[in-house]
C-alpha cells in the first residue's frame, strides 16, 4: 500500500481543530487495513513531519433508513496523529 493509498483525507470538524490548535494533533480518515505503524508513516512521508504518536478508532456501519428502504453507511477507521512540536502540517492552516 502507498501512502496516499493508506491515509484518505482530513477530517476538519471543531473537536479535531481545538486538538490541531492545541496539542499539535491532527485527525485523517485511513484504510481500514492500515495499522498504527503505516499511518505514521505516510503522514511522515507525505507531509514531511516528525510523528510522535498514532491513536485510531474503528467507525462501524450503522442500518439506517429513508423512508421504506434499509441501507447500511460504510464502515470507516480514523486516526488522530501527533506531531512533533514545531512541526506543522499546513493542509489545515485556515486562512
Amino acid at each position: 500500500m502507498t501512502a496516499y493509498e493508506i491515509i484518505k483525507k482530513p477530517i476538519v470538524t471543531e473537536k479535531s481543530e481545538i486538538l490541531r490548535r492545541e496539542s499539535n494533533r491532527y485527525t485523517f480518515e485511513v484504510n481500514p487495513k492500515a495499522n498504527k505503524i503505516e499511518i505514521g508513516k505516510a503522514v511522515e512521508a507525505i507531509f514531511n513531519v516528525k510523528v510522535e504518536g498514532v491513536a485510531t478508532s474503528s467507525i462501524k456501519s450503522v442500518t439506517k433508513r429513508h423512508g421504506m428502504k434499509l441501507y447500511k453507511t460504510q464502515a470507516k477507521k480514523k486516526a488522530i496523529v501527533k506531531v512533533k512540536e514545531g512541526d506543522k502540517i499546513t493542509y489545515f492552516e485556515t486562512v
